[in-house]
């Protein structure tokens, strides 16, 4: 695998190129902005990027004949990006997709597509496509109630987790350890609400605490990075105050996770897998990865990666390839 991306130094023929880019984000409640959101700002500058934040809320659709002016930002017309990218993640609702397919249609360049984002915020959806590549993960199983607690016995068996449809940074999932702890939880959520649909999951003991984050941009595994819990949870999310370092990438996780984010057509992807005894296993799937612990982690520059491959797209779709250089690019 050839190294890449490329590094600051060596970026100019990509920097040439200019771009309008939108980045779809969900304002923040507090006046400090995601992280991520301000490193694509600070890469954008010196490769030339015009970058825009746009939150959902700023943007009416007019659906018409009208092409181009059937998009209105703050109640003005505006002209369209050359490339939009989506970081909505699991919170995208179904006012954001309308956005996205609307962009779509109006060929603007959206990376993720709209249907791969739908996708992987149903959780069971997303493991359907993992099965249709044979790909392994956890044996799952959709629950109603009432939840019939041989079947689960049977099928996945205790330990198990326990997990919303949609969900994200590691909420809304509970390891279960027994059937009576399970029997008292599905009372318990019958009683909210018994029309919530739950996942269940066979737990992976191999290293409790511990999975991989693998970043994938445009085909490519850019690293991997080991997480792992600091406070006894069996969730390592970095999110939740878990611990990340550099995890050498070998040949096994690289086809898994490259063939994830084909799997649910994702171009940039979070694979997160799992230790499954001398192996590796599919936990899920992520559209919008935040990338603070890993930058930190791994040393990479994550937010230049995704801007060039954001301009690779660009120039692609307009006829001029571009070649990626032969560098990693590194944090200073």
């Amino acid at each position: 695998m050839d190294p890449w991306p490329p590094t600051r130094e060596n970026s100019g023929v990509l920097a040439e190129a200019g771009m309008n880019l939108w980045i779809l984000q969900t304002r923040p409640s507090g006046l400090v902005e995601p992280y991520e959101l301000t490193r694509l700002r600070e890469e954008a500058r010196p490769m030339g990027v015009a970058l825009e934040a746009v939150a959902p809320e700023e943007i009416d659709l007019i659906v018409s004949r009208g092409g181009r002016r059937s998009i209105r930002r703050c109640g003005q017309e505006v002209d369209l990006p050359d490339v939009l990218l989506p970081r909505t993640g699991s919170g995208t609702d179904y006012f954001s997709l309308a956005i996205l397919r609307q962009l779509e249609h109006l060929d603007v360049t959206v990376i993720n597509p709209s249907d791969a984002i739908e996708a992987v915020k149903d959780k069971l959806y997303a493991h359907q496509l993992l099965a249709q590549r044979n790909l392994p993960f956890p044996r799952t199983m959709l629950v109603r109630f009432p939840v019939n607690l041989e079947l689960v016995a049977a099928q996945i068996g205790f330990p198990c987790v326990v997990k919303l449809v949609v969900g994200s940074y590691g909420n809304g999932i509970v390891l279960i350890h027994n059937p009576s702890s399970f029997k008292d939880l599905m009372e318990l959520v019958s009683s909210l609400d018994r029309s919530q649909s739950l996942i269940l999951q066979q737990y992976i003991g191999t290293r409790p605490g511990e999975d991989l984050r693998v970043f994938v941009i445009g085909g490519r595994v850019l690293s991997a990075m080991l997480r792992r819990s600091t406070d006894g949870s069996f969730k390592a999310n970095i999110s939740r105050g878990g611990d990340g370092e550099a995890f050498a990438i070998n040949s096994a996780i690289e086809k898994l996770a490259l063939a994830s984010a084909a799997a649910v057509q994702l171009e940039i992807a979070g694979v997160d897998l799992l230790f499954d005894g001398e192996g590796y296993s599919v936990c899920e799937v992520n559209s919008a990865p935040g990338f603070c612990g890993f930058e930190a982690a791994t040393g990479l520059n994550v937010a230049r990666a995704i801007l060039e491959h954001c301009l690779r797209r660009q120039k692609g779709e307009n006829g001029r390839q571009v070649q990626p250089t032969q560098q990693l690019a590194r944090l200073n």
